[in-house]
Formats: C-alpha cells, sequence, structure tokens
C-alpha cells in the first residue's frame, strides 16, 4: 500500500476530486470535512471520512492520529478546505470576515501543526495549501478573502524556508476561477449574479482535475524536488 495522504474540504469540489484520484492510483486516505454522509457515499477503498471543523485543533488531531494508527504516517497533507464570501467592505458582516480568516488561514495551521514535527523528524513529506490567485492580486468585493489567501502565501513559503534542511516540502498552489460551489457561499445576490457573468465572458472557469493534475505533478517529483507554487487559471482570465 502507497502512504497515507490527508485531505481536508474533501466533500465537494477539488477536495473530492483529489481524494478519488489518490485513492485510485493505491494510496490510503483520510478525507476532512464537515458533511460525512457525502465522502462516505463515495465508498473509496482504504479511506477514513471525519467529520471535523479545520479550525479545530483537537479533532483535527485526533483524526490524523487515528488515520496514522491504521496507514502509517501522512506523507502527504492538502490543505483544501476554504470558504469565499465576497461583499463590499462598508457593508459585508464582520462574522463573515472573522469565517474567512478562521477556516482560510487558521484551517491550514491545524493539520499543518499535527503532521509538520513527524514529517522533519523523518526527513519526508509534503504540505500542499491550495491557495488562490487573489493570494498574488486583489480584486474589487475580495478585500478580506484576498487578506486571507496573501496570508496563505506568507505563511507556506516563511514555512517552506525554514523546513527545507529537513527535506520537508511545503507548496502553494493558487487556482484562478474554477467550477465548483465556492461562490454559492457568498451571501450577496448581485455581487454572486456579476461575479458569474464575468465568469461567462471567459467561458467558465477551470475543472476541478485541472487543480488535481497540478496537485499530482508537485506531489510525484522526486522529495528532493519542491515546486514551491504553481499559478494556474483560464488562458482568457485576464486579471
Amino acid at each position: 500500500m502507497k502512504k497515507l495522504v490527508v485531505i481536508t474540504g474533501a466533500s465537494s469540489g477539488i477536495g473530492m476530486d483529489l481524494a478519488k484520484s489518490f485513492s485510485n492510483e493505491g494510496h490510503p486516505v483520510l478525507m476532512i470535512a464537515r458533511r460525512k454522509e457525502i465522502m462516505e457515499n463515495l465508498e473509496l477503498p482504504e479511506t477514513i471520512s471525519k467529520s471535523v471543523d479545520v479550525v479545530d485543533y483537537e479533532n483535527m488531531e485526533k483524526a490524523i492520529r487515528e488515520a496514522e494508527e491504521k496507514y502509517g504516517k501522512t506523507d502527504l497533507l492538502v490543505n483544501c478546505a476554504g470558504v469565499m464570501l465576497l461583499g463590499h467592505p462598508d457593508t459585508q458582516s464582520y462574522e463573515e470576515w472573522e469565517r474567512m480568516i478562521d477556516v482560510n488561514v487558521k484551517g491550514i495551521l491545524t493539520g499543518t501543526k499535527v503532521v509538520l514535527k513527524d514529517m522533519m523528524e523523518r526527513n519526508e513529506g509534503t504540505i500542499i495549501n491550495i491557495s488562490s490567485i487573489a493570494g498574488r492580486k486583489t480584486f474589487d468585493n475580495h478585500s478580506v478573502y484576498c487578506g486571507s489567501k496573501f496570508a496563505v502565501h506568507a505563511i507556506t513559503e516563511s514555512m517552506r524556508k525554514e523546513v527545507s534542511d529537513k527535506n520537508v516540502r511545503i507548496i502553494v498552489i493558487s487556482p484562478g476561477v474554477v467550477e465548483t460551489n465556492l461562490l454559492s457561499h457568498t451571501t450577496d445576490e448581485e455581487i454572486k449574479d456579476n461575479y458569474n457573468d464575468w465568469k461567462k465572458s471567459i467561458e467558465s472557469g477551470l475543472d476541478v482535475k485541472q487543480i488535481t493534475d497540478c496537485v499530482m505533478f508537485a506531489y510525484k517529483q522526486p522529495q528532493s524536488v519542491c515546486v514551491r507554487e504553481i499559478v494556474i487559471a483560464k488562458t482568457k482570465q485576464a486579471d
């Protein structure tokens, strides 16, 4: 059996596709998301599904340790859970800002904290953070979302540098618009309508499988090679 892969946000979109792909390639997979039934209904072999909020460190650690007891140490952690709540900075609720900071920033730290020390002691392992092109440039109605993704980039690059001498890889993948349900989190209907109109102008977003391909490419490099960052978007997405 291949090595253990842990994926957050695994009940939909990119996370679900990653879980299917790694399972198909023979990896045991720990799927983490709040909607356990959806993950279990996939009926993937050698897979554990856990309903955990990614900001809950205690239960994240419990879930990962349980999977490691069965399948061995985590070789790959993909931090894929995220929320995108678009809004005008003068009218958007503080609660929506808080949720984005919690899930998008704290949510990459819990699993990382659980697995990183072991990886450094073993001189192997990979952590991949799924961020966004909004972590590289700003967009209207994205102010706090962009801030959360800029934080992901800064944390990823700083950690990568600090653990590089232990042969551990920390990678960030930054997609442009992708065909997922991420926009459904936004509560402002006018912003959603405008976003969807813009998306039509670029002939839809990326397919989730294209992001999975990026993760696979980076992960399958020799442990001595770290693809530090991948930015990927539709050719017609100018921004």
